[in-house]
C-alpha cells in the first residue's frame, strides 16, 4: 500500500507527495495554505481518483469530459503528463513527466491504485 505524505514548504504551506507502495511518488499536489486543507486535498484524491474519466488530450478531437477527472496531455518539453481535477476545476495533484505515453496512463493507475492510502506528516529535517 502506498501513502500520503505531507510536508510544510518553504513558505508556511503544506503540500503532499502520493507514494506507490515501492516509495516512488506517483503525484504532487498544490501548496495549501493550512495543514487541515492539505489534508483535504488528499482526502480528494481518495474521493475522486478511483472512479474518474481520462481526458486524453494528446489525440486530435479528444472527448471533453466533466469534472471531476484526470487530463493527459503533453507539456512544453514533449513529456507526458497527468493532472487529476476536482469537481469545481481546480487541480488536486499533478505529476512528473514521461516519454512514454504508456508509462503516463501506468502513473494514473498507480494514482487510482494507492488512492485510499494512509496520510502521514514528513518527518522536519
Amino acid at each position: 500500500m502506498g501513502k500520503y505524505v505531507i510536508s510544510e514548504t518553504k513558505n508556511g504551506g503544506f503540500s503532499f507527495n502520493l507514494k506507490s507502495s515501492n516509495g516512488q511518488v506517483v503525484a504532487t499536489s498544490q501548496v495549501y495554505k493550512s495543514l487541515e486543507a492539505c489534508k483535504n486535498g488528499a482526502a480528494s484524491v481518495a474521493k475522486n481518483a478511483p472512479a474518474v474519466p481520462v481526458e486524453d488530450q494528446t489525440v486530435e478531437g479528444f472527448k471533453q469530459e466533466k469534472c471531476p477527472k484526470f487530463e493527459l496531455y503533453k507539456d512544453k518539453a514533449g513529456e507526458f503528463r497527468f493532472r487529476l481535477k476536482a469537481s469545481n476545476g481546480e487541480n488536486i495533484v499533478g505529476s512528473e513527466g514521461y516519454s512514454a505515453k504508456s508509462s503516463c496512463l501506468n502513473g494514473i493507475e498507480s494514482v487510482r491504485k494507492n488512492a485510499d492510502s494512509p496520510v502521514e506528516r514528513a518527518e522536519k529535517k
